[in-house]
C-alpha cells in the first residue's frame, strides 16, 4: 500500500509544491477572515471611546464583521479551491465548512453574551476583540496547509482562549480555570514544536502536501514518533480522553459564553486541523493514526458519558458531555470513508445548535438566579416553560432522541462506521448514547416532574418575566434560532446533508485519500 499511495501522490500531486514559488499572496481565498480582523479592530477603536460608546457599537460592528465573513464563505463555496500565502492556506469546501462553523458559533456565542458580561461589569470591547481573535485564529487553523501556519493559528487561537477563560477578574475560578488551561495549553504547544521539527528535519520542508510525500516514500521510526506529538495536540484540543483534564474545570470557571464558544469553535477547529494533518500529512501510517484514534474515541465515550452521570454542575455536566460527543466525531475520522468526513461535517454543524442552544438556556436562568447546580432547576417549568421547553429539547438532541437533528447526526455517523467495518466504535457509541439519555432526561425529570411544593428555593422566587417583555433580544433571538434548527432541522435535514457531502466532494486532499485507500484495498 505505501508504494501504491506514493506513486499515486507523486503523479497527481507533485506539482503542487514545485507550483508554490509561483503563487502570491493571493488575499482573495482570507477575504473573510480580512473581515473578521477589521471587525476586531474596530472593536478596539470604540473600547477606546469608552465603555458606553464600546456598548452600543461593538455588538454591531460585530454583527456586520461575522455576517461578512459567513456570506464571503458562502460565495467561495464549490469554487476552486484557492490558495494563499504562498501555499500555506488553502480554501477548499472542507475549509469554509469548518470555517463557517467556528464563524457562527461565534456569532450566537456573542450574542447570547451581552447582557451576561454588562451584568458581571466586564468591558464589552475587549471581550468582544478577545473573542474575535479566537476566531481569526480558529478559522486560519481549519485551512492551514503549512506547519508554520498552523502553529501561529493555532497559538493565535490558544492564547486568546486563555484570556477568555480568565476573563472574570475578580472571580477566583475563572482565574484557576485560565491558569490551569494554560499550563495545559502550553505543554501541547511545545509537544507539537517538538513533532513539527522532526517532520521538518525528515522532509526538509514545512509544507504538508511534501512532508506527506516524503514519508510516504520513506516512512521512519522518527516519523512515527511525529505522530504521537502531533495526534497529542489534535487530542488536547478536541478534549480527547486522555487529554481531557483540563475541560471540567475550564468549563466550570469560565464565564458560561466563553464556554459554549470553546465547546463548539474551538472544537470544530480542533477537528478541521485533525483532517489536515492525519489526511494529508501522515497517509503512511494511516493505519497507526487510526488505531490510535480508535482508542481515543472509546474512552472519550466511554468516560466522558459515564463521568456525567455524577455531575451536580450544568456546567461540568456538559463538559463532560462534550468530551463524550468528540468521540462519537471521531467514529467518523476513523472510517476515513467519504460517508465518515461527511458525517463528522455534519454532527458538527448539529452540535453547533443544540449545543449552544443549551448554554443559552443555561445563561439565562443564571441570569435570573446566579446559579448553575442542576438541583436548582427542580420545578422551573412552572414559572418558565419556554426555557423549560428549549433547553429539554436540546438535550434530547444530544442525547440523539428522534427525530431531533443530534439524532440524524448520530445515525449518519453510526452508518459510517458500520459501513467501513468500525463495530466496536459503532456498539460502544450505541451503549454509551444510551447512558447519556439518561443524565440528558434527568435533567428534564427535574425540571417537569417535580411538583410545586418540590421547587428549589430559586425557582420559588424566580422573578415572573413575561417573554416578550424580558428585554433580551439577542439572547432571545440566538435561543429561538438554536431551538428551532435543533427542532425543525431534522425534519428538513436533506440540505445539511447535502452541504456536508460537497464538502467531502469538493476537498482535493480527501478526495486523494479516499482514492489512495480504495487502490491499497485493491492491492
Amino acid at each position: 500500500m505505501p508504494e501504491m499511495g506514493a506513486t499515486l501522490i507523486t503523479t497527481q500531486s507533485m506539482t503542487a509544491p514545485g507550483d508554490l514559488l509561483n503563487l502570491s499572496l493571493n488575499a482573495s481565498a482570507v477575504i473573510p477572515e480580512g473581515f473578521v480582523l477589521l471587525a476586531l479592530i474596530g472593536t478596539l477603536l470604540v473600547d477606546l471611546a469608552g465603555e458606553k460608546t464600546a456598548a452600543k457599537w461593538s455588538p454591531p460592528i460585530c454583527y456586520f464583521g461575522l455576517g461578512s465573513a459567513l456570506l464571503f464563505l458562502s460565495l467561495q463555496w464549490n469554487g476552486n479551491p484557492d490558495s494563499s500565502f504562498l501555499g500555506a492556506f488553502l480554501a477548499d469546501n472542507l475549509a469554509i465548512a469548518f470555517r463557517s462553523v467556528v464563524a457562527l458559533s461565534t456569532l450566537i456565542s456573542l450574542l447570547i453574551s451581552w447582557r451576561y458580561a454588562e451584568k458581571s461589569g466586564s468591558p464589552v470591547g475587549e471581550y468582544a476583540a478577545i473573542l474575535l481573535a479566537a476566531t481569526l485564529g480558529g478559522m486560519l487553523l481549519c485551512g492551514s496547509t503549512d506547519l508554520i501556519s498552523i502553529f501561529v493559528s493555532l497559538e493565535t487561537l490558544s492564547v486568546a482562549s486563555y484570556l477568555l477563560s480568565g476573563y472574570l477578574k475578580r472571580d477566583a475560578r475563572s482565574s484557576e480555570a485560565a491558569l490551569k488551561y494554560l499550563l495545559v495549553g502550553s505543554a501541547a504547544a511545545a509537544v507539537f514544536l517538538y513533532g513539527a521539527s522532526l517532520l521538518y528535519g525528515l522532509s526538509g520542508s514545512t509544507n504538508l502536501q511534501v512532508i506527506g510525500i516524503a514519508l510516504i516514500n520513506s516512512p521512519t521510526p522518527l516519523a512515527a514518533l511525529a505522530l504521537v506529538f502531533i495526534l497529542a495536540t489534535v487530542a488536547f484540543k478536541i478534549a480527547a480522553v486522555p487529554f481531557h483534564q483540563w475541560t471540567p474545570d475550564v468549563y466550570e470557571g469560565s464565564p458560561t459564553p466563553v464556554v459554549a464558544f470553546l465547546s463548539v469553535g474551538s472544537k470544530a477547529a480542533g477537528f478541521g486541523l485533525a483532517i489536515r494533518l492525519l489526511v494529508g500529512c501522515f497517509n503512511a501510517f494511516d493505519t497507526e493514526w487510526k488505531l490510535l484514534f480508535t482508542v481515543l474515541a472509546v474512552l472519550s465515550m466511554s468516560l466522558g458519558n459515564i463521568v456525567a452521570l455524577a455531575q451536580t454542575s450544568m456546567k461540568r455536566m456538559l463538559a463532560y458531555s462534550s468530551i463524550g460527543q468528540a468521540g462519537f466525531v471521531m467514529i467518523g475520522l476513523v472510517c476515513g470513508t467519504e460517508d465518515g468526513y461527511a458525517a463528522m461535517i455534519l454532527y458538527m454543524a448539529a452540535y453547533l445548535f443544540m449545543n449552544l442552544g443549551a448554554f443559552a438556556c443555561i445563561i439565562l436562568f443564571s441570569l435570573r438566579t446566579g446559579s448553575d447546580r442542576i438541583s436548582d432547576y427542580a420545578g422551573l417549568y412552572q414559572k418558565d416553560p419556554l426555557i423549560t421547553l428549549g433547553l429539554s429539547l436540546c438535550l434530547l438532541s444530544l442525547g440523539g432522541i428522534p427525530p431531533m437533528l443530534g439524532f440524524f447526526g448520530k445515525i449518519y455517523l453510526f452508518f459510517a462506521g458500520w459501513a467501513d467495518g468500525q463495530y466496536l466504535l459503532v456498539i460502544v457509541g450505541l451503549i454509551t448514547s444510551v447512558i447519556s439519555i439518561y443524565y440528558y432526561i434527568s435533567v428534564i425529570k427535574m425540571m417537569v416532574v417535580k411538583e410545586p411544593q418540590e421547587a428549589s428555593e430559586l425557582v420559588k422566587s424566580y422573578p415572573l418575566i413575561k417573554w416578550e417583555t424580558m428585554g433580551l433580544p439577542p439572547l432571545r433571538f440566538a435561543l429561538l434560532t438554536c431551538v428551532l434548527a435543533t427542532a425543525i432541522g431534522g425534519i428538513v435535514s436533506n440540505p445539511l446533508f447535502q452541504w456536508a457531502n460537497s464538502a467531502v466532494a469538493g476537498t482535493p486532499i480527501l478526495q486523494q485519500a479516499l482514492e489512495i485507500a480504495y487502490k491499497g484495498n485493491l492491492g
